[in-house]
């Protein structure tokens, strides 16, 4: 009975082209062109997602409060003179980045920052969130970043790899992959994880290690890339002719600055 009934349904035929910067606040190029790689088997026709590597004197790695402040400063007075190129913008390190609220007041197209955006998309998926952290420090950060999205009552926490940033790109391939697998495995087994968020930008190739781990074939748990999920909200974003709200906390500083005499942004 079920299969003679006709049901309405719609197929798209859009063809809107879609310009979306990955802007990596970071100096480590080679990140950049993982995040790139990382698309090419999900990105729809008419997309175009284009890398940014924040030009010097950004950090290499950004590890600390320090390095994301100075990281922005660098980001953001390259990126504004050519995001009138661009539709949206992800922010490609997994932190509440000062880059992500500083372009959403200099810049009317949508920006996503990949932590909010994996977290974001773990609560729809599953009951229980938890992170792969690099190290320690990052493990703090993320925690006190997971109670400003608002979802601590949704987290189990993070589980750290011990390794810094750029150690991910340069120990041996399959000692990181362990550690990182391994980490994915204590969230979902030890702590009730059911969606893993990868917590670096640099993780973002190491998805499929970490759903052999962690069960994703029949479904025990969910592995999330920000990088991959951030690029397909924005996109939604954007096809629904949505915008950064400029009547509230996102409105342009532009005019203060000018009024100040400083305009040298």
């Amino acid at each position: 009975m079920a299969d003679s009934i006709s049901l309405p349904s719609v197929t798209g035929s859009s063809t809107k082209t879609i310009n979306i910067l990955l802007i990596n606040p970071n100096g480590t190029s080679s990140m950049t062109d993982a995040c790139l790689r990382s698309l090419a088997d999900t990105l729809p026709p008419h997309c175009t997602v284009t890398g940014f590597t924040s030009p010097h004197p950004t950090p290499s790695a950004i590890e600390g409060h320090l390095d994301g402040v100075l990281s922005s400063a660098a980001a953001i007075r390259a990126v504004v003179p050519i995001a009138s190129k661009y539709d949206a913008f992800l922010v490609a390190c997994f932190s509440a980045h000062p880059l992500i609220n500083a372009l959403r007041e200099e810049l009317s197209g949508p920006v996503i920052g990949i932590m909010e955006a994996a977290l974001y998309s773990a609560r729809m998926l599953g009951g229980r969130l938890g992170i792969v952290a690099t190290g320690g420090r990052s493990k703090v950060m993320h925690e006190d970043a997971i109670r400003y999205y608002g979802l601590d009552g949704f987290s189990v926490g993070c589980e750290t790899t011990n390794l810094g940033v750029l150690e991910l790109e340069r120990l041996p391939r399959d000692k990181v992959l362990g550690l990182v697998a391994e980490a994915a495995r204590r969230l979902v087994q030890e702590k009730g994880a059911d969606c893993i968020a990868l917590g670096c930008a640099g993780m973002t190739e190491m998805k499929i290690r970490c759903e052999e781990a962690v069960g994703t074939k029949d479904a025990t748990a969910q592995v999330i890339d920000g990088v991959g999920v951030g690029v397909q909200i924005l996109i939604g974003l954007v096809r629904e002719g949505h915008v950064t709200a400029k009547g509230g906390i996102f409105r342009s500083s532009q005019d203060g600055r000018k009024a100040r005499g400083q305009g040298w942004l």
